[in-house]
């Protein structure tokens, strides 16, 4: 998300702003598209709220902290609706937002391995399977809201579309695996898998500050060769 968020500039489609922005989708649309994202992130959270109370009342270390982590989801989309419609400089600080969410992610991820580790939980597979079966319908639930934006070329509404398309697949099979692991006889399996999810979210922080940096650095040298020109034609008066 946070890398096409970073492509905004430099696309050349019908009803861009000439300085290279984002087209900008019909009012009735980006109104909807907005109501649709923030309706979203509250179901989420919502959804968050409940199974964090749900571990504590149970006392169920793995369900607490697989409700946490809906919370990320909560920020990213969050983040998304804010960012709609704003300018490049604002959708770059979204990006560094969306970079230390995901390295946030990664490091409670690692520090939950840690905790299981030094204090093994017990299977169960009700609690568990109810995590997984609840990633899976959230995964379709949000694809199924964002059908209707699916064709916008608006970046933003793009990003977002593409990816919840993508997680209705990738988070149904990491869903299944992820309860394999648990639920398996030994522990290696699901310590992992936790060490694959970390790596993830690292990865996806160090993509995001990548993309950063080549943009900053393309505005950077075409700003300096706008600057050159300029010099160049005063001197040849």
């Amino acid at each position: 998300m946070a890398e096409a968020l970073q492509n905004r500039h430099g696309r050349d489609k019908p009803g861009h702003e000439a300085d290279g922005g984002a087209s900008v989708p019909e009012p009735t649309i980006a109104r909807t598209y907005t109501l649709t994202i923030w309706g979203i992130a509250l179901g989420i959270l919502i959804q968050a709220v409940a199974t964090v109370a749900w571990a504590l009342a149970i006392g169920n270390a793995q369900l607490f902290k697989d409700g946490v982590d809906w919370v990320y989801d909560v920020a990213l989309y969050g983040i998304a609706a804010i960012v709609f419609g704003r300018d490049a400089r604002i959708e770059r600080l979204a990006a560094v937002a969306i970079g230390a969410v995901m390295a946030v992610a990664g490091l409670h991820t690692l520090y939950d391995l840690w905790d299981k580790i030094v204090r093994p939980r017990p299977i169960e597979v009700w609690t568990l399977g109810f995590a997984a079966a609840s990633a899976i319908v959230i995964a379709f639930l949000v694809v199924a809201a964002l059908w209707r934006f699916r064709r916008e070329e608006n970046p933003v509404i793009k990003a977002t579309w593409l990816s919840s398309r993508n997680d209705t697949i990738s988070t149904t099979g990491f869903a299944l695996v992820g309860l394999a692991a648990r639920v398996a006889p030994v522990r290696w399996p699901e310590y992992l898998f936790d060490l694959v999810v970390a790596g993830i979210c690292f990865q996806a922080t160090w993509a995001i500050l990548r993309s950063l940096r080549r943009s900053m650095n393309s505005e950077a040298s075409q700003s300096g060769l706008r600057n050159k020109a300029q010099t160049d034609a005063t001197g040849g008066l």
